[in-house]
């Protein structure tokens, strides 16, 4: 069996045009990522403009986590058997006006409403980014441009508190917010035009009408927003509501029942929405689980860091967002270098690089409690540097290696599980992070004084990203002793 449509047929394109095309998808990606990490700092001026509630506040950046990793498996689907092309200027359509839609609002609720929709239209075409990717590209340009990819993503992820900090500066306390949507208004203008202009069609069109499982995409989204909608929606405060984690019961009837329907799917001979099959190769399985992990730890890091600052040494946002600077910079280079030896090197750059990680967030636990309060974004931005290095060694390799035994015609797909997998580690991670944080905060008697307070709520809650980080350098060990005993007996003589 096969997913790809009959009659279709790869379209030759020159080395030149498919990294103009690259660039576009690339540069979208990371425009698409900024609004995940840019909205976080801007909370605290809707909440003056709107007089929101904490609820609103929290639905307003989780609703978007929640609505992209919805979208991501059914468009990734669609495009592996239709259009990237078209689904990808679809998608970017609909994240422009949705913006736009942010910035105008007169209102939280329609507010959220446009973040609700902004988050679909991210979710349609981060796959096909990952699809074009696989596509286009073969052997170590595939690396290259993974490890290229990678970049982008951490510079996008790191810079993100700062530009949202630097544009509330400029627009002030009440209205700046609005500037961190009305910025993707050009930005994307331009790449639609580019889009449309530079990407190529790859595959001829098939006369074969598309399939889409809808029963499937139906449970699909069940499971996903009965795992995603209590972690999403844990703040740590004792406010949150304790009934919302059965969903967690409603997630693994769903999960079972999801199975189920595409195992009998599958035996009709049509083309289930997660072919589960992929999950029997190793390389994709283990890197999948790996990047979950990571993803469960390091926006957790940048995160409870970017609290400490602000609420415990008292720093203005754009401030404290800097301190990720370090981390983006490092990352963006080891992430281009990963992914040139990547090749050479395979997952044991990948148990490099988290060593460097875990090293990192042993040295940011040190700046918060062995360091002077002035001294301390000093010391937290030279613990980045430094994480940064080995964070740019795990996404992109992993990227590559996690997607280097899926057919091309499954790129799409395969790619947008694993971006579901960083979104649903993403939510995991930082309800595990904050509900450490707050808790802790909670407990601790007064008379210890505040720094002392978020000395210790800082501490609890890393403990949870160096846990993370452990499964994910233990799943990375694993994997690479699978491929070395792989390669032995495919080559007993060596």
């Amino acid at each position: 069996m096969t997913t790809d449509a009959p009659g279709t047929r790869s379209i030759p394109i020159s080395h030149q045009a498919r990294w103009r095309a690259y660039w576009v998808c690339v540069a979208v990606a990371g425009l698409t990522i900024l609004d995940l990490s840019k909205v976080n700092v801007a909370l605290p001026s809707i909440e003056k403009g709107f007089d929101a509630t904490s609820t609103e506040l929290q639905f307003i950046v989780s609703g978007y986590v929640l609505t992209f990793g919805l979208a991501l498996v059914p468009f990734g689907r669609l495009g592996d058997i239709r259009s990237r092309k078209l689904f990808f200027v679809v998608g970017l359509s609909v994240f422009t006006l949705a913006s736009v839609a942010c910035a105008i609002a007169p209102s939280s609720t329609v507010l959220l409403i446009a973040r609700l929709i902004q988050g679909v239209g991210a979710g349609i075409q981060m796959p096909q980014v990952l699809g074009l990717i696989q596509e286009l590209f073969q052997g170590k340009e595939r690396a290259k441009a993974f490890g290229l990819f990678g970049a982008m993503i951490g510079i996008a992820t790191a810079f993100g508190p700062t530009i949202g900090g630097l544009l509330i500066a400029i627009g002030g306390p009440t209205d700046g917010w609005r500037a961190i949507f009305w910025m993707n208004l050009p930005l994307g203008v331009i790449a639609i035009v580019l889009a449309v202009w530079l990407i190529p069609q790859t595959r001829t069109k098939s006369k074969r009408a598309a399939q889409l499982d809808g029963v499937g995409v139906l449970i699909f989204a069940v499971t996903v927003i009965a795992l995603m909608w209590p972690f999403l929606f844990t703040t740590g405060s004792g406010s949150d509501d304790p009934a919302r984690w059965w969903l967690l019961v409603v997630f693994v009837l769903a999960l079972a029942g999801f199975i189920a329907w595409e195992r009998r799917y599958a035996a009709t001979g049509r083309d289930p929405l997660v072919p589960l099959s992929l999950f029997s190769i190793s390389s994709y399985r283990n890197g999948t689980l790996l990047v979950t992990v990571y993803f469960a730890a390091l926006p957790s890091a940048f995160l409870l860091t970017t609290l400490y600052l602000q609420q415990g040494l008292g720093l203005p946002p754009v401030f404290a967002g800097m301190v990720t600077i370090g981390f983006a910079l490092t990352s963006a280079f080891s992430s281009w270098r990963g992914g040139v030896l990547v090749q050479r090197y395979g997952r044991a750059l990948v148990v490099f690089g988290l060593s460097f990680v875990l090293v990192g967030a042993g040295l940011l636990v040190c700046a918060a409690l062995l360091t002077p309060p002035e001294w301390t974004p000093w010391a937290m931005a030279a613990a980045m540097f430094v994480a940064g290095i080995g964070g740019g060694l795990v996404v992109s390799p992993n990227q590559t290696l996690t997607l280097n035994d899926i057919p091309v015609r499954q790129g799409g797909l395969a790619g947008s599980v694993g971006q579901l997998g960083q979104r649903i580690g993403t939510a995991i991670g930082s309800a595990v992070a904050l509900s450490l944080f707050y808790s802790t905060l909670a407990a601790q008697p007064k008379s210890e004084g505040q720094l002392g307070q978020f000395h210790h709520a800082y501490g609890y809650g890393m403990l949870s990203v160096a846990l993370f980080l452990a499964i994910a350098f233990v799943v990375a060990v694993v994997d690479l002793g699978k491929r070395i005993r792989a390669r032995n007996e495919d080559d007993p003589d060596d």
